[in-house]
């Protein structure tokens, strides 16, 4: 019985990329990605040369039937990847995970390149208890979201894209009072890696002043006891 493999690739700098994972996509039967077209040029540039096909948010539901069938079937394993990071993390993953441990296919996943963790960890908020929302809802939901966070007390990590970076720090300061420290983190392992941190009014006027590139991870530092919240303000 064959197996899967949930294989993280590079957020941005191709060099944070493991041994182990390279070594698992050059020996794998096939390669199921979010993007076959992003995933060729790194499978290019680690001179990886396996069949690939497209695993995404609009086919999974589709083809995992028979995408566990041909797992179990496979001679050595598969591996899934995702346009960068690790599935699973905001991106397609959770459902073939799920099928295959289901049907009894062993299922590992390496550590390796996410997000998060490095904008969590250079944010200089408290890193010992967070919580991950990655990306809100962009409508219906969004606002009961926010106002259950209002009085957690962990870090909050957010994923945002650079075209709602102000609406979406503009709704935090509203809710979470404009005073409260966050940080926010573009391009991470990229060249122009970038790490703005300060209260909700500071990024405000960064990014306003400054056009937001590139992806973000947007972390929130927690409400303190006694603190008061943006709507009671």
């Amino acid at each position: 019985m064959g197996m899967l493999y949930v294989v993280p690739t590079p957020v941005g700098n191709l060099e944070d990329i493991t041994l182990r994972a390279v070594r698992l996509l050059r020996e794998a039967d096939f390669v199921l990605a979010e993007d076959t077209r992003t995933s060729s040029k790194l499978l290019k540039h680690l001179e990886i040369q396996v069949p690939m096909y497209a695993y995404h948010k609009f086919n999974e539901h589709k083809a995992v039937a028979s995408l566990v069938e041909r797992i179990r079937d496979c001679q050595n394993h598969v591996a899934l990847i995702s346009d960068a990071g690790t599935p699973g993390i905001s991106d397609p993953g959770f459902l073939l995970v799920r099928e295959c441990v289901k049907s009894d296919i062993s299922v590992q996943c390496l550590p390796g390149a996410t997000a998060f963790v490095p904008a969590l960890v250079s944010s200089a908020l408290p890193a010992d208890k967070f919580v991950f929302e990655g990306f809100l809802p962009q409508k219906k939901g969004r606002q009961t979201r926010l106002n259950f966070l209002k009085e957690e007390s962990r870090t909050m990590v957010f994923y945002e894209s650079p075209y709602r970076v102000l609406k979406t720090l503009t709704q935090f300061a509203e809710i979470f009072g404009s005073e409260r420290q966050a940080a926010a983190v573009r391009e991470i392992s990229k060249i122009h890696e970038e790490c703005v941190r300060g209260t909700l009014s500071a990024l405000i006027e960064h990014f306003t002043k400054n056009e937001p590139r590139g992806e973000f991870v947007i972390l929130v530092g927690g409400n303190e006891p006694g603190r008061a919240s943006g709507n009671d303000e």
